[in-house]
Order: C-alpha cells, then sequence, then structure tokens
C-alpha cells in the first residue's frame, strides 16, 4: 500500500463520495475513476466472538431471540436540549450513542459487529480500538464501557449511526433522520 498527501478539499471530497461504511479511499478513488484491480478477490469479514451468544441455553425457553426483545422508542432518544448543549459533531454522536445504551444496556453489544471493511469502528476497550488503527481517537460512550473511534467525519459517523440504530430495530428513514443531528 502506497500513501500519498491531499489537500483538505480533496480529502473531504472523496469522503463525500463514500457509499457504504467501511468503503476505503482507494475504494472510492477506484469507484470514481472506473478503475478495477483484476484477479484481486476481496477478503471475507472477519467473524466477531460475542461468547453471550455462543452459550448455548439448557432450556430453550431461556434463549432470548431477536424477535423477543422488547422493541425500542426511538423517539426517546433525541433530548434536543441536552443534543444542543454537547460540543460538536463527536460530542452529538456519543450522545446519541449513550443515549441508545440507556434505553437497550443489555442489547449493546450489538455494536460491535459493526465494522469496516478494515476497520473496526466500537470496542470493549480504548486499547482494543487502537490496536487496530493507531490513529482511531477512541471516546468512550458514556460510562457504557464501550468505545467507538471517533476520527471518521461526520458523513461516516452518520452513516455508522444509522446502521448502529437499524440494527436495533430502528426504521431506516427514522434513523437517517436521528443521524442528520450529529
Amino acid at each position: 500500500m502506497k500513501y500519498i498527501e491531499v489537500d483538505e478539499e480533496l480529502y473531504r471530497h472523496i469522503a463525500s463520495k463514500t457509499e457504504r461504511i467501511g468503503e476505503s479511499a482507494s475504494d472510492i478513488l477506484r469507484r470514481l475513476l472506473g478503475l478495477t484491480v483484476p484477479g484481486v478477490a476481496p477478503l471475507p469479514p472477519k467473524a466477531i466472538s460475542q461468547p453471550s451468544l455462543e452459550v448455548k441455553q439448557a432450556a430453550s425457553s431461556l434463549e432470548i431471540t431477536p424477535a423477543a426483545r422488547e422493541p425500542l422508542d426511538f423517539s426517546l432518544l433525541v433530548d434536543e436540549t441536552r443534543l444542543a448543549e454537547q460540543k460538536g459533531a463527536v460530542g452529538r454522536f456519543l450522545f446519541l450513542l449513550e443515549s441508545l445504551y440507556q434505553q437497550s444496556p443489555q442489547m449493546f453489544a450489538d455494536i460491535l459487529q459493526i465494522q469496516g471493511r478494515d476497520r473496526l469502528y466500537f470496542a470493549r476497550s480504548r486499547d482494543e480500538l487502537l490496536s487496530a488503527s493507531p490513529s482511531a481517537n477512541p471516546k468512550e460512550i458514556g460510562s457504557s464501557g464501550f468505545w467507538v473511534t471517533s476520527n471518521n467525519n461526520t458523513a461516516k459517523k452518520r452513516a455508522i449511526l444509522v446502521e448502529v440504530l437499524v440494527k436495533f430495530g430502528c426504521d431506516g428513514a427514522r434513523a437517517a433522520s436521528i443521524s442528520e443531528r450529529i
């Protein structure tokens, strides 16, 4: 892999052309320039271990399935007054994630499954995010014990939040509306 320096304006333009979470700058440029790399197959995503989900319960009635989860009230997620008090996009991103955690701490570990092609977005520790990407700028999500990378641009933060909200059962349109508040 080669590295090049680009000015801020060009970087923002490339980042604004992101179509999916985890799309690298090289992928974006290849798509924009109409280039392909023959013979290079994409790597399969890494399986994420979730020990709490791997343990088999003796009685099937004790198992919690996604269908058995209590639906979340996404209208309670956004407290406009408290959201306005947050500092910058990072503060609003963390506030919305923390609000989601407060509504459903038992299923919040599901966010660990959300990651980019070559990027870890969520982890249980600061060091885990830094070992995956030294420039991750990890921030703790309130006092949840979960951490998130914060060095993504605002569009990427919004895309990540949409994916989190949809994973928790929010419909896409409402998730997009909530993410616009970042």
